[in-house]
Protein backbone atom coordinates (compact mmCIF):
# COMPACT_ATOMS: atom_id res chain seq x y z
CA UNK A 1 0.00 0.00 0.00
CA UNK A 2 1.23 3.55 -0.69
CA UNK A 3 2.49 5.47 2.30
CA UNK A 4 0.09 7.92 3.97
CA UNK A 5 0.78 11.52 3.00
CA UNK A 6 0.38 14.04 5.82
CA UNK A 7 0.49 17.83 5.71
CA UNK A 8 1.75 19.38 8.95
CA UNK A 9 0.74 22.99 9.59
CA UNK A 10 2.88 25.34 11.67
CA UNK A 11 4.10 28.90 12.13
CA UNK A 12 7.40 30.44 11.14
CA UNK A 13 9.16 30.05 14.51
CA UNK A 14 8.49 26.30 14.79
CA UNK A 15 9.28 25.27 11.21
CA UNK A 16 12.88 24.23 11.79
CA UNK A 17 12.13 22.23 14.95
CA UNK A 18 9.14 20.54 13.32
CA UNK A 19 11.14 19.42 10.30
CA UNK A 20 13.88 18.09 12.55
CA UNK A 21 11.33 15.92 14.41
CA UNK A 22 9.50 14.76 11.27
CA UNK A 23 12.52 13.64 9.29
CA UNK A 24 13.36 10.58 11.47
CA UNK A 25 9.75 10.05 12.57
CA UNK A 26 8.48 9.70 9.00
CA UNK A 27 10.98 6.91 8.34
CA UNK A 28 10.17 5.19 11.61
CA UNK A 29 6.39 5.30 11.16
CA UNK A 30 6.33 5.06 7.35
CA UNK A 31 4.55 8.18 6.11
CA UNK A 32 5.35 10.92 3.61
CA UNK A 33 4.95 14.53 4.64
CA UNK A 34 5.21 18.18 3.83
CA UNK A 35 5.10 21.24 6.06
CA UNK A 36 2.78 24.19 5.41
CA UNK A 37 4.14 27.33 7.08
CA UNK A 38 1.35 29.86 7.42
CA UNK A 39 1.86 33.60 7.78
CA UNK A 40 2.11 33.70 11.53
CA UNK A 41 5.13 33.58 13.82
CA UNK A 42 3.73 31.54 16.70
CA UNK A 43 1.69 28.43 15.90
CA UNK A 44 -0.14 28.68 19.21
CA UNK A 45 -1.97 31.75 17.87
CA UNK A 46 -3.76 29.80 15.16
CA UNK A 47 -7.54 29.52 15.12
CA UNK A 48 -9.42 27.10 12.90
CA UNK A 49 -11.35 29.93 11.21
CA UNK A 50 -8.10 31.71 10.36
CA UNK A 51 -6.54 28.46 9.07
CA UNK A 52 -9.59 27.96 6.86
CA UNK A 53 -8.83 31.27 5.13
CA UNK A 54 -5.07 30.83 4.88
CA UNK A 55 -4.39 27.13 4.25
CA UNK A 56 -4.13 25.50 0.85
CA UNK A 57 -3.91 21.71 0.73
CA UNK A 58 -2.34 20.38 -2.48
CA UNK A 59 -3.85 17.24 -4.04
CA UNK A 60 -2.70 13.87 -2.81
CA UNK A 61 -2.67 14.38 0.95
CA UNK A 62 -4.56 12.01 3.24
CA UNK A 63 -4.47 13.99 6.45
CA UNK A 64 -3.75 17.44 7.89
CA UNK A 65 -2.28 17.84 11.38
CA UNK A 66 -2.60 21.26 13.03
CA UNK A 67 -0.70 22.53 16.07
CA UNK A 68 -2.20 21.30 19.32
CA UNK A 69 -2.86 24.85 20.49
CA UNK A 70 -5.08 25.64 17.49
CA UNK A 71 -8.53 26.61 18.75
CA UNK A 72 -11.92 26.44 17.10
CA UNK A 73 -14.09 23.93 15.26
CA UNK A 74 -12.21 21.73 12.78
CA UNK A 75 -15.28 20.43 10.95
CA UNK A 76 -15.36 23.25 8.35
CA UNK A 77 -11.74 22.40 7.51
CA UNK A 78 -12.63 18.76 7.01
CA UNK A 79 -15.53 19.73 4.74
CA UNK A 80 -13.40 22.15 2.71
CA UNK A 81 -10.52 19.76 2.04
CA UNK A 82 -12.38 16.45 2.12
CA UNK A 83 -9.74 14.71 4.26
CA UNK A 84 -9.06 14.14 7.95
CA UNK A 85 -7.99 17.23 9.89
CA UNK A 86 -6.83 16.89 13.48
CA UNK A 87 -4.86 18.61 16.20
CA UNK A 88 -1.45 17.25 17.06
CA UNK A 89 0.16 17.50 20.48
CA UNK A 90 0.69 20.91 22.05
CA UNK A 91 4.41 20.26 22.07
CA UNK A 92 5.72 19.21 18.65
CA UNK A 93 8.41 17.11 20.35
CA UNK A 94 5.58 14.81 21.48
CA UNK A 95 4.71 13.85 17.90
CA UNK A 96 6.36 10.40 18.23
CA UNK A 97 3.95 9.55 21.06
CA UNK A 98 1.09 11.00 18.97
CA UNK A 99 1.94 8.39 16.34
CA UNK A 100 2.15 5.63 18.94
CA UNK A 101 5.92 5.41 18.98
CA UNK A 102 6.98 4.83 22.54
CA UNK A 103 10.56 5.20 23.68
CA UNK A 104 10.33 1.62 24.87
CA UNK A 105 11.99 -1.02 22.66
CA UNK A 106 9.77 -3.54 20.92
CA UNK A 107 10.91 -6.36 23.22
CA UNK A 108 10.36 -4.34 26.40
CA UNK A 109 8.12 -5.60 29.19
CA UNK A 110 9.43 -9.07 30.04
CA UNK A 111 10.05 -9.86 33.69
CA UNK A 112 11.18 -12.79 35.81
CA UNK A 113 10.69 -11.57 39.41
CA UNK A 114 7.48 -12.90 40.90
CA UNK A 115 5.38 -10.63 43.15
CA UNK A 116 3.73 -11.97 46.28
CA UNK A 117 1.28 -9.37 47.59
CA UNK A 118 0.35 -9.78 51.24
CA UNK A 119 -3.16 -9.19 52.52
CA UNK A 120 -2.21 -7.90 55.95
CA UNK A 121 -4.21 -9.20 58.94
CA UNK A 122 -6.29 -11.42 56.65
CA UNK A 123 -8.19 -13.06 59.58
CA UNK A 124 -9.74 -9.65 60.38
CA UNK A 125 -11.38 -9.35 56.94
CA UNK A 126 -14.66 -10.63 55.56
CA UNK A 127 -14.61 -12.91 52.54
CA UNK A 128 -15.84 -10.18 50.19
CA UNK A 129 -13.10 -7.86 51.48
CA UNK A 130 -10.46 -10.53 50.95
CA UNK A 131 -11.64 -11.17 47.39
CA UNK A 132 -11.73 -7.45 46.62
CA UNK A 133 -8.21 -6.88 47.93
CA UNK A 134 -6.89 -9.94 46.11
CA UNK A 135 -8.43 -8.71 42.85
CA UNK A 136 -6.96 -5.23 43.39
CA UNK A 137 -3.50 -6.74 43.90
CA UNK A 138 -3.84 -8.93 40.83
CA UNK A 139 -4.89 -5.96 38.69
CA UNK A 140 -1.71 -4.16 39.78
CA UNK A 141 0.55 -7.04 38.79
CA UNK A 142 0.64 -9.44 41.75
CA UNK A 143 1.25 -13.06 40.84
CA UNK A 144 0.51 -14.67 44.23
CA UNK A 145 -1.82 -13.54 47.01
CA UNK A 146 -0.23 -14.01 50.42
CA UNK A 147 -2.55 -14.45 53.37
CA UNK A 148 -0.93 -12.66 56.30
CA UNK A 149 -1.99 -14.30 59.55
CA UNK A 150 -1.78 -12.95 63.10
CA UNK A 151 0.90 -14.39 65.42
CA UNK A 152 -0.49 -15.93 68.60
CA UNK A 153 -3.88 -16.68 67.06
CA UNK A 154 -5.21 -19.64 65.07
CA UNK A 155 -7.32 -18.68 62.07
CA UNK A 156 -10.11 -21.22 61.69
CA UNK A 157 -10.99 -19.94 58.20
CA UNK A 158 -7.51 -20.35 56.70
CA UNK A 159 -8.59 -23.40 54.69
CA UNK A 160 -11.96 -22.10 53.45
CA UNK A 161 -10.52 -18.70 52.51
CA UNK A 162 -7.67 -20.33 50.61
CA UNK A 163 -10.17 -22.46 48.72
CA UNK A 164 -12.30 -19.38 48.02
CA UNK A 165 -9.33 -17.59 46.47
CA UNK A 166 -8.19 -20.66 44.56
CA UNK A 167 -11.68 -21.11 43.11
CA UNK A 168 -11.53 -17.46 41.99
CA UNK A 169 -8.34 -18.20 40.07
CA UNK A 170 -5.75 -16.86 42.50
CA UNK A 171 -2.46 -18.44 43.41
CA UNK A 172 -2.15 -18.40 47.20
CA UNK A 173 0.57 -18.46 49.85
CA UNK A 174 0.11 -18.61 53.61
CA UNK A 175 2.19 -16.46 55.96
CA UNK A 176 2.11 -18.24 59.32
CA UNK A 177 4.02 -20.46 61.73
CA UNK A 178 0.80 -21.92 63.16
CA UNK A 179 0.63 -25.58 62.13
CA UNK A 180 -3.17 -25.78 61.97
CA UNK A 181 -3.42 -22.67 59.80
CA UNK A 182 -0.66 -23.80 57.48
CA UNK A 183 -1.86 -27.37 57.02
CA UNK A 184 -5.43 -26.24 56.38
CA UNK A 185 -4.31 -23.68 53.80
CA UNK A 186 -2.00 -26.12 52.02
CA UNK A 187 -4.74 -28.75 51.93
CA UNK A 188 -6.99 -26.14 50.30
CA UNK A 189 -4.44 -25.28 47.62
CA UNK A 190 -1.86 -22.88 49.05
CA UNK A 191 1.35 -23.42 47.03
CA UNK A 192 3.85 -21.61 49.26
CA UNK A 193 4.40 -21.38 53.02
CA UNK A 194 6.07 -18.39 54.68
CA UNK A 195 8.16 -19.29 56.57
CA UNK A 196 10.27 -22.21 57.73
CA UNK A 197 13.16 -22.26 60.25
CA UNK A 198 14.35 -24.29 63.21
CA UNK A 199 11.02 -23.90 65.02
CA UNK A 200 8.84 -25.66 62.45
CA UNK A 201 11.01 -27.39 59.85
CA UNK A 202 10.40 -30.90 61.13
CA UNK A 203 6.70 -30.83 60.33
CA UNK A 204 6.84 -28.26 57.54
CA UNK A 205 9.23 -30.44 55.51
CA UNK A 206 6.42 -32.95 54.98
CA UNK A 207 4.02 -30.43 53.45
CA UNK A 208 3.13 -30.81 49.75
CA UNK A 209 3.98 -27.14 49.16
CA UNK A 210 7.08 -25.04 48.64
CA UNK A 211 8.61 -23.43 51.73
CA UNK A 212 10.46 -20.17 52.36
CA UNK A 213 13.49 -21.04 54.49
CA UNK A 214 14.70 -18.23 56.76
CA UNK A 215 17.42 -17.98 59.43
CA UNK A 216 16.43 -18.43 63.05
CA UNK A 217 18.17 -15.12 63.74
CA UNK A 218 18.31 -12.68 60.80
CA UNK A 219 21.78 -11.56 61.87
CA UNK A 220 23.09 -15.11 61.84
CA UNK A 221 23.03 -16.47 58.31
CA UNK A 222 24.68 -19.64 59.60
CA UNK A 223 21.43 -20.54 61.37
CA UNK A 224 19.94 -21.10 57.92
CA UNK A 225 22.34 -23.99 57.21
CA UNK A 226 20.60 -26.50 59.44
CA UNK A 227 17.17 -25.70 57.94
CA UNK A 228 18.47 -26.03 54.38
CA UNK A 229 20.14 -29.35 55.27
CA UNK A 230 16.92 -30.66 56.83
CA UNK A 231 14.74 -29.64 53.90
CA UNK A 232 17.21 -31.00 51.36
CA UNK A 233 17.43 -34.37 53.11
CA UNK A 234 13.65 -34.59 53.29
CA UNK A 235 13.25 -33.72 49.61
CA UNK A 236 11.22 -30.61 50.35
CA UNK A 237 10.89 -27.80 47.83
CA UNK A 238 12.08 -24.46 49.16
CA UNK A 239 13.48 -21.02 48.44
CA UNK A 240 15.59 -19.01 50.88
CA UNK A 241 15.11 -15.52 52.31
CA UNK A 242 17.96 -14.12 54.44
CA UNK A 243 15.54 -11.36 55.65
CA UNK A 244 15.80 -7.72 54.61
CA UNK A 245 15.99 -5.48 57.68
CA UNK A 246 14.84 -1.85 57.95
CA UNK A 247 17.17 1.14 57.82
CA UNK A 248 18.61 1.72 61.28
CA UNK A 249 18.22 -1.94 62.20
CA UNK A 250 20.86 -3.56 60.00
CA UNK A 251 19.73 -2.71 56.47
CA UNK A 252 23.19 -2.61 54.88
CA UNK A 253 24.32 -5.77 56.65
CA UNK A 254 21.18 -7.59 55.54
CA UNK A 255 21.90 -6.74 51.90
CA UNK A 256 25.34 -8.22 52.48
CA UNK A 257 23.74 -11.42 53.70
CA UNK A 258 21.77 -11.71 50.45
CA UNK A 259 25.06 -11.44 48.55
CA UNK A 260 26.63 -14.04 50.82
CA UNK A 261 23.66 -16.37 50.47
CA UNK A 262 23.80 -16.14 46.70
CA UNK A 263 27.51 -17.07 46.77
CA UNK A 264 26.97 -19.86 49.27
CA UNK A 265 23.87 -21.39 47.65
CA UNK A 266 24.18 -20.40 43.98
CA UNK A 267 21.53 -22.87 42.78
CA UNK A 268 18.86 -22.02 45.39
CA UNK A 269 15.82 -19.95 44.54
CA UNK A 270 15.69 -16.82 46.69
CA UNK A 271 13.06 -14.37 47.91
CA UNK A 272 13.18 -10.90 49.47
CA UNK A 273 10.55 -9.32 51.72
CA UNK A 274 10.77 -5.79 50.33
CA UNK A 275 7.88 -4.54 52.46
CA UNK A 276 10.35 -4.25 55.33
CA UNK A 277 11.77 -1.25 53.51
CA UNK A 278 8.81 0.25 51.61
CA UNK A 279 6.47 0.09 54.61
CA UNK A 280 9.04 1.11 57.22
CA UNK A 281 10.70 4.05 55.43
CA UNK A 282 8.72 7.30 55.29
CA UNK A 283 9.42 8.17 51.68
CA UNK A 284 7.67 7.71 48.34
CA UNK A 285 8.07 4.02 47.65
CA UNK A 286 8.66 3.99 43.87
CA UNK A 287 12.38 4.73 44.08
CA UNK A 288 12.87 2.10 46.78
CA UNK A 289 11.08 -0.45 44.63
CA UNK A 290 13.30 0.25 41.64
CA UNK A 291 16.50 0.01 43.70
CA UNK A 292 15.45 -3.28 45.31
CA UNK A 293 14.22 -4.65 41.99
CA UNK A 294 17.63 -3.90 40.49
CA UNK A 295 19.38 -5.65 43.37
CA UNK A 296 17.11 -8.68 43.02
CA UNK A 297 17.56 -8.85 39.25
CA UNK A 298 21.34 -8.78 39.47
CA UNK A 299 21.41 -11.38 42.24
CA UNK A 300 18.80 -13.66 40.65
CA UNK A 301 16.33 -13.19 43.49
CA UNK A 302 13.23 -14.08 41.57
CA UNK A 303 10.45 -13.48 44.08
CA UNK A 304 9.54 -10.62 46.42
CA UNK A 305 6.96 -10.14 49.15
CA UNK A 306 5.33 -6.74 49.40
CA UNK A 307 2.15 -5.10 50.65
CA UNK A 308 0.27 -1.79 50.65
CA UNK A 309 -0.65 -1.00 54.24
CA UNK A 310 0.95 2.42 54.84
CA UNK A 311 -0.37 5.29 52.71
CA UNK A 312 2.96 6.25 51.14
CA UNK A 313 3.25 2.72 49.75
CA UNK A 314 -0.35 2.41 48.58
CA UNK A 315 0.76 1.76 44.97
CA UNK A 316 3.75 -0.44 45.83
CA UNK A 317 2.58 -3.52 43.91
CA UNK A 318 2.12 -1.64 40.65
CA UNK A 319 5.41 0.18 41.23
CA UNK A 320 7.29 -3.08 41.55
CA UNK A 321 5.50 -4.53 38.54
CA UNK A 322 6.84 -1.64 36.44
CA UNK A 323 10.23 -1.76 38.16
CA UNK A 324 10.79 -5.47 37.46
CA UNK A 325 10.29 -4.85 33.74
CA UNK A 326 12.67 -1.89 33.74
CA UNK A 327 15.48 -3.67 35.56
CA UNK A 328 15.08 -6.88 33.53
CA UNK A 329 15.60 -4.88 30.34
CA UNK A 330 18.54 -2.98 31.87
CA UNK A 331 20.37 -6.08 33.09
CA UNK A 332 19.60 -8.23 30.04
CA UNK A 333 20.69 -5.59 27.52
CA UNK A 334 23.37 -4.00 29.69
CA UNK A 335 21.87 -0.51 29.34
CA UNK A 336 21.13 2.13 31.93
CA UNK A 337 17.54 2.11 33.25
CA UNK A 338 16.77 5.57 31.84
CA UNK A 339 15.04 6.97 28.75
CA UNK A 340 13.19 3.65 28.40
CA UNK A 341 9.98 3.93 30.41
CA UNK A 342 8.99 7.01 32.40
CA UNK A 343 5.95 5.59 34.20
CA UNK A 344 7.78 5.59 37.55
CA UNK A 345 8.77 9.26 37.24
CA UNK A 346 5.92 10.72 39.26
CA UNK A 347 7.04 13.64 41.42
CA UNK A 348 8.95 15.43 38.67
CA UNK A 349 8.98 14.95 34.90
CA UNK A 350 11.74 13.38 32.85
CA UNK A 351 12.18 16.56 30.82
CA UNK A 352 10.66 20.04 30.87
CA UNK A 353 10.50 21.99 27.60
CA UNK A 354 10.08 25.76 27.39
CA UNK A 355 9.09 28.17 24.62
CA UNK A 356 11.65 30.73 25.74
CA UNK A 357 11.50 34.45 26.45
CA UNK A 358 11.47 35.60 22.82
CA UNK A 359 8.70 33.23 21.76
CA UNK A 360 6.50 34.20 24.72
CA UNK A 361 6.97 37.91 24.04
CA UNK A 362 6.16 37.37 20.36
CA UNK A 363 3.06 35.38 21.25
CA UNK A 364 1.84 38.02 23.72
CA UNK A 365 2.35 40.83 21.17
CA UNK A 366 0.24 39.11 18.53
CA UNK A 367 -2.73 37.85 20.53
CA UNK A 368 -6.01 39.19 19.15
CA UNK A 369 -8.55 37.24 21.23
CA UNK A 370 -9.66 37.32 24.88
CA UNK A 371 -8.73 33.69 25.61
CA UNK A 372 -6.07 33.31 28.27
CA UNK A 373 -2.89 31.36 27.60
CA UNK A 374 -0.95 30.05 30.57
CA UNK A 375 2.68 28.93 30.61
CA UNK A 376 5.17 27.90 33.28
CA UNK A 377 8.75 28.77 32.45
CA UNK A 378 11.97 29.82 34.18
CA UNK A 379 10.46 29.91 37.66
CA UNK A 380 7.43 32.03 36.76
CA UNK A 381 3.77 31.80 35.81
CA UNK A 382 2.97 33.50 32.49
CA UNK A 383 -0.62 34.52 31.68
CA UNK A 384 -1.58 36.45 28.53
CA UNK A 385 -4.38 37.45 26.21
CA UNK A 386 -5.03 40.45 23.96
CA UNK A 387 -5.43 42.70 27.00
CA UNK A 388 -1.97 42.06 28.42
CA UNK A 389 0.81 39.83 29.62
CA UNK A 390 1.14 39.08 33.33
CA UNK A 391 3.88 37.10 35.00
CA UNK A 392 4.97 36.22 38.52
CA UNK A 393 5.46 33.45 41.04
CA UNK A 394 2.30 33.95 43.14
CA UNK A 395 -0.93 32.74 41.50
CA UNK A 396 -3.08 34.96 43.76
CA UNK A 397 -1.19 38.11 42.80
CA UNK A 398 -1.27 37.12 39.14
CA UNK A 399 -5.00 36.43 39.30
CA UNK A 400 -5.69 39.80 40.93
CA UNK A 401 -4.04 41.58 37.99
CA UNK A 402 -6.46 40.09 35.48
CA UNK A 403 -9.38 42.31 36.45
CA UNK A 404 -13.09 41.36 36.73
CA UNK A 405 -13.96 37.89 35.48
CA UNK A 406 -17.22 36.01 35.13
CA UNK A 407 -17.57 32.97 37.40
CA UNK A 408 -16.87 30.43 34.66
CA UNK A 409 -13.63 32.11 33.61
CA UNK A 410 -12.61 32.66 37.23
CA UNK A 411 -13.10 28.97 38.02
CA UNK A 412 -11.23 27.87 34.90
CA UNK A 413 -8.28 30.17 35.55
CA UNK A 414 -8.17 29.23 39.22
CA UNK A 415 -8.07 25.55 38.32
CA UNK A 416 -5.38 25.99 35.67
CA UNK A 417 -3.27 28.28 37.87
CA UNK A 418 -3.41 25.69 40.66
CA UNK A 419 -1.98 23.11 38.25
CA UNK A 420 0.54 25.64 36.98
CA UNK A 421 1.87 26.51 40.43
CA UNK A 422 2.14 22.80 41.24
CA UNK A 423 4.23 22.36 38.11
CA UNK A 424 6.29 25.41 39.06
CA UNK A 425 6.89 24.07 42.57
CA UNK A 426 7.89 20.56 41.51
CA UNK A 427 9.62 21.26 38.22
CA UNK A 428 6.98 19.56 36.07
CA UNK A 429 5.86 20.19 32.52
CA UNK A 430 2.69 22.29 32.43
CA UNK A 431 0.45 22.28 29.37
CA UNK A 432 -2.77 24.23 29.56
CA UNK A 433 -5.94 22.12 29.47
CA UNK A 434 -3.98 18.91 30.05
CA UNK A 435 -3.42 16.82 33.15
CA UNK A 436 -0.07 17.08 34.88
CA UNK A 437 1.91 13.90 34.40
CA UNK A 438 2.18 11.73 37.51
CA UNK A 439 3.65 8.70 35.76
CA UNK A 440 1.40 5.67 35.89
CA UNK A 441 -0.83 7.52 38.39
CA UNK A 442 -1.83 10.17 35.83
CA UNK A 443 -5.57 10.77 35.53
CA UNK A 444 -6.37 12.10 32.01
CA UNK A 445 -8.37 15.32 31.74
CA UNK A 446 -10.77 16.54 29.09
CA UNK A 447 -9.83 20.02 27.90
CA UNK A 448 -12.13 23.00 28.35
CA UNK A 449 -12.59 23.03 24.56
CA UNK A 450 -13.67 19.39 24.54
CA UNK A 451 -16.08 20.02 27.42
CA UNK A 452 -17.66 22.96 25.57
CA UNK A 453 -18.05 20.86 22.42
CA UNK A 454 -19.66 18.03 24.42
CA UNK A 455 -22.02 20.48 26.12
CA UNK A 456 -23.00 21.93 22.73
CA UNK A 457 -23.71 18.43 21.36
CA UNK A 458 -25.81 17.55 24.41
Amino acid sequence: MPAERILFVTGRLAEFSLRRVLEPLSRQVGFEYDVAVLGISVAALMHADWVLRKLTVPPGFDRVILPGWCQGDLEPLRERFGIAVERGPKDLHDLPEHFGKSRRPADYGAWDIEILAEINHAPRLREDELLAQAEAFRSKGADVIDLGCIPGETWKRAGPVTRLLRDAGFRVSIDSFDRDEVEAAVAAGAELVLSCNGTNREWAASLPAELVAIPDDPRDLGSLDATIDCLTQRGARFRIDPILEPIGFGFAASLGRYLEARRKWPQCEMMMGIGNLTELTEVDSAGINVMLAGFCQEQRIFSVLTTEVINWARSAVREFDLARRLVRHSVEHHVLPKHIDSQLVMLRDSKVREMGEDALLALAAQLKDPNYRIFVERGELHVMNREGYWRGTDPFETFDQLGPLDPAHAFYLGYELAKAVTALTLGKQYRQDEALSWGFLTVPERSAHERRRQKARD
